[in-house]
């Protein structure tokens, strides 16, 4: 029989509660388990650079090709949700993506808040535009919970997340967000004018220069959805959200695209949700869609089952749902020339020239397409 040492006991006796520790953890906490899986080790020794959909030459601004970025616009704005305490996140993401993009191509900024904007909030903003900027406040009803919630259900499901140490488990404001930017926001009227919007947040980052019209290029290419960043949403904040997705696509099948991208947020032909989403703090889109008929009754639908306060529905998985299933998956753009930054995570283009032609200052070698929390890998798949 095999006599150990005492060390030896110890060792073993250590890695019997270190493999013990992990699984208990695996099991109780979703983000661990998955960033400890097999598959996300597998990620991170991947070289593959996945498939990238680069924006044609002609669309760039350079010596041979002068005055692209003033020849055309599109009918289109800039979009920032901030509040009054937002103001110095407002201006440092302002005058970035002014620098980066803005100064040359001078698109209109739009600002909504729940209240009135502050007129310190206006004069720092507008002192780092160079063109027009307008400030709206937000209906009502548009942001505040409906009167028809239940109260004491949904203050229990606050309360229970809480509980369970989920981000803005228990912020009423923050569900009245993610709700209002699901299917209100392109209702304001200060958007009316406007078909194409991109959306920016308080203290985010632009890491290269954009030296085309992102707008010109999803209007001449038939996109309407852009996005630079893919990620897994938190399941607990979402329980009953796909079964209600499925009930409405069960009763409107006239609504999903026959090429969708489905293959992206399900594993299994749309019976579960794999949990990947747009990350939608970043995202260019024609807001056409959202006006539409069958956008309009999917959130409807949505709003009535009341998850965005009985759960804690994002505005995220909502759009990207949405995007996947009634738009042909030819009509979701991927941009990989775009470098963002919204901490903690970071897109550094990686196609063939694009890091230099842009002036990046990020790491390639450290932007989270192929993290393992990241579904990069998930909408290369459909490509």
């Amino acid at each position: 029989m095999l006599k150990l040492t005492t060390t030896a006991r110890y060792l073993v006796l250590v890695v019997i509660i270190i493999i013990g520790l992990h699984s208990i953890l695996s099991v109780t906490h979703e983000d661990y388990g998955r960033a400890t899986s097999f598959k996300n080790i597998a990620a991170h020794l991947s070289w593959d650079s996945g498939s990238v959909d680069p924006v044609p030459a002609e669309y760039f601004e350079t010596p041979a090709n002068p005055g692209t970025f003033i020849s055309r616009r599109a009918n289109a704005s800039i979009l920032m949700l901030a509040r009054n305490t937002d103001v110095n996140d407002a201006v440092r993401s302002v005058r970035r993506l002014e620098d980066r993009f803005n100064r040359k191509f001078g698109y209109p900024w739009v600002f909504l808040n729940e209240e009135p904007f502050s007129d310190e909030f206006k004069t720092r903003v507008s002192n780092v535009i160079n063109g027009e900027v307008t400030f709206g406040q937000i209906e009502h009803d548009h942001w505040f919970q409906p009167d028809w919630i239940d109260e004491e259900k949904a203050t229990a499901g606050r309360d229970k997340m809480v509980q369970d140490n989920i981000i803005y488990g228990g912020s009423k404001s923050y569900r009245n967000m993610c709700r209002f930017n699901s299917g209100f926001f392109y209702r304001h009227p200060l958007l009316q004018q406007y078909k194409w919007y991109w959306r920016v947040e308080p203290d985010v980052h632009f890491r290269c220069d954009i030296d085309f019209d992102p707008f010109l290029y999803m209007q001449d290419h038939n996109k309407t959805y852009g996005f630079t960043i893919t990620m897994y949403e938190f399941r607990a904040t979402i329980p009953t959200l796909w079964d209600t997705v499925k009930t409405f696509v069960k009763e409107h099948p006239e609504y999903v695209a026959s090429n969708n991208a489905m293959g992206y947020m399900s594993d299994d032909g749309g019976e579960s949700y794999n949990l990947c989403h747009f990350w939608s703090n970043f995202e260019i889109a024609n807001m056409d869609f959202w006006r539409g008929e069958a956008y309009s009754k999917f959130f409807e639908h949505l709003d009535r089952a009341g998850g965005f306060y009985y759960e804690r529905w994002g505005d995220a998985p909502v759009h990207s749902i949405a995007a996947a299933l009634f738009l042909d998956k030819e009509q979701i753009h991927f941009f990989d020339e775009i470098g963002y930054e919204h901490n903690p995570y970071t897109h550094c283009p990686r196609g063939e020239g694009a890091w230099q032609r842009g002036k990046c200052d990020c790491d390639v070698n450290h932007s989270f397409d192929y993290d393992g929390y990241s579904c990069m890998k998930q909408w290369d798949r459909i490509q």
